[in-house]
């Protein structure tokens, strides 16, 4: 069975996820998301702390991690 964005239990067809969400979003059944046991005031620190180092890099630093990263994904 097919996972959503979050690990959870979806339908494998079309249609029956179609409805699945439907159902969601209009409030029939609640959607299960499962707590990742993470502490939310930590990631919020985590999401302000990239976006600093990123604030704080150069283009030239920023082009350079770039360029390390396609290389590891694409490279051999």
């Amino acid at each position: 069975m097919p996972k959503g964005p979050r690990g959870e239990q979806r339908p494998a067809d079309v249609i029956g996820n179609a409805v699945k969400i439907a159902q969601i979003a209009t409030g029939e059944i609640e959607d299960e998301i499962e707590d990742d046991g993470k502490d939310p005031a930590a990631k919020a620190l985590g999401a302000k702390g990239g976006a600093a180092r990123a604030k704080k890099l150069t283009p030239e630093q920023r082009s350079e991690i770039a360029r390390k990263a396609a290389a590891k994904r694409w490279g051999p």
